[in-house]
C-alpha cells in the first residue's frame, strides 16, 4: 500500500462559513464537486470543496446537510483501497458507517474509518477510467 495523500478534511453542515474562513487564512479553491452519491449505498456528500494555501497546503471540507457537529478527519488517499482498509482493520480502525458500507463512485473509493478512541481517517483512492 502506498499513501498518495494526506491532508485534514472537515465535515460540515455549513460549507461557505468554513469556505470563507479558509480563504481568509489564505486558501483558494482548487476544485468542487457536488451531490457525490454512493453507488454501493445511499450515503452523499452535498458538496466537497478542495482548497489549497500559497505554501502548498491543501484542505478539503465536505458538506453534509444536517450533521450534528463539524468533525475533522485525517485524509488518506492509497493505491490499493482493500489493502489499506485491512490495514486500519487489524489496527482496531471500524467503518463508522457500518461494515461494508463504502462511498463507491465513478471516480473514488472511500470510507470513513474510526479508531477504538475516536480518531478518524477518511480513506481514500482514486479511481482511474
Amino acid at each position: 500500500m502506498k499513501i498518495t495523500g494526506l491532508n485534514p478534511t472537515i465535515l460540515t453542515s455549513d460549507l461557505e462559513s468554513m469556505r470563507r474562513l479558509f480563504e481568509d487564512l489564505g486558501f483558494e479553491r482548487r476544485h468542487e464537486r457536488e451531490n457525490i452519491s454512493s453507488e454501493f449505498d445511499n450515503s452523499a456528500v452535498d458538496t466537497s470543496i478542495r482548497m489549497k494555501s500559497e505554501d502548498g497546503f491543501t484542505v478539503d471540507i465536505n458538506s453534509f446537510e444536517g450533521i450534528p457537529r463539524d468533525e475533522t478527519l485525517i485524509r488518506i488517499n492509497v493505491d490499493d483501497f482493500d489493502e489499506a482498509y485491512q490495514f486500519l482493520e487489524e489496527h482496531g480502525f471500524r467503518n463508522f458507517m457500518g461494515e461494508g458500507n463504502l462511498l463507491v463512485t465513478p471516480f473514488l473509493k472511500g470510507a470513513h474509518m474510526e479508531s477504538p478512541s475516536g480518531f478518524g481517517i477518511m480513506l481514500m483512492q482514486h479511481l482511474k477510467s
